[in-house]
């Protein structure tokens, strides 16, 4: 009996062996070796990958975070192989994590917008770190893009922080992306004042700015016949660098310049005019 016993567990464990733990041992050791080269594969891939974006010149946080995404993708790839290699349902696992994206995908809708404006801003540069901008109603020197927002500082050294969301879907008017710009400048003359003589002086002035680039020559004429004024426009040509402080100096020199030289700057007025015949005849007219 207990021999008849011993054979029967001898039995059954070898085949329990053979037919469980040999195939489990072997499913287990191929999910490990799935698991094991799929990573080695998955760091060549990010590898070449990464040499290709820094050959395009991509912005480095970009370059990180499509990295990062792709790897994510790449290695849920070779768990799920390596699952279903086990004999796990994937496909369950699977509609699982996809399940569990789409509810939260809605509830952060406004960051996945912003995160995605973040991702355009950084692929396609409609301006820079350094840039002096404006976007989304707001004008600034950008300090930092993000994926999902940009932080500017203002002129009088405010920092400001926009959603990515706003700014792309806003006018975008990068004030830094050229290396020149135009300074368009008006000055107004009184009527009777010597307009060809003002119009020399401007001309000296703008001789006299070293400041203001040669070529494309500097713009002036009369723009218009205002109400109280005869208008100039001086259109010069600067380094964006130095755009407003040509407008202040040169401004300040056309007050100088024109009050030395006896050219009026008016300022808005309004004459009223009394008739005293035309008073004398209403009043006879209601005497009568």
């Amino acid at each position: 009996m207990e021999e008849t016993l011993s054979m029967f567990t001898a039995s059954d464990i070898e085949r329990y062996i053979n037919t469980y733990a040999i195939p489990w041992a072997i499913n287990i050791a191929m999910a490990i070796a799935i698991f094991v080269i799929g990573r080695i594969i998955v760091g060549i891939l990010l590898s070449v990958f990464r040499r290709v974006m820094a050959k395009s010149k991509y912005d480095e946080m970009l370059i990180n975070f499509v990295e990062s995404i792709v790897s994510a993708i790449l290695m849920l790839f070779v768990i799920v192989a390596s699952l279903d290699q086990l004999g796990v349902d994937t496909t369950s696992l699977v509609a699982i994590v996809g399940a569990a994206g789409l509810a939260i995908g809605l509830s952060l809708q406004d960051s996945l917008k912003n995160f995605a404006a973040g991702v355009m801003l950084l692929v396609f540069k409609p301006f820079k770190q350094g840039n002096y901008v404006e976007a989304a109603g707001t004008a600034g020197i950008v300090q930092k893009i993000g994926i999902f927002h940009t932080v500017m500082t203002s002129l009088d050294n405010k920092e400001i922080t926009i959603p990515n969301g706003k700014i792309y879907s806003d006018n975008i008017t990068n004030y830094s992306a050229k290396d020149t710009r135009r300074c368009d400048m008006t000055f107004g003359i009184g009527y009777d004042d010597d307009l060809l003589k003002a119009k020399r002086i401007l001309q000296e002035l703008v001789d006299e700015e070293t400041r203001i680039l040669k070529e494309p020559a500097c713009l002036i004429g009369v723009a218009e016949l205002g109400d109280s004024s005869v208008n100039f426009t001086v259109r010069p040509w600067v380094a964006a660098s130095d755009n407003l402080a040509v407008r202040l100096a040169f401004t300040e020199a056309v007050k100088l310049r024109f009050d030395a030289e006896g050219i009026s700057i008016p300022y808005p007025q309004m004459d009223v005019h009394f008739f005293k015949e035309a008073d004398k005849t209403v009043s006879a007219k209601e005497s009568a």
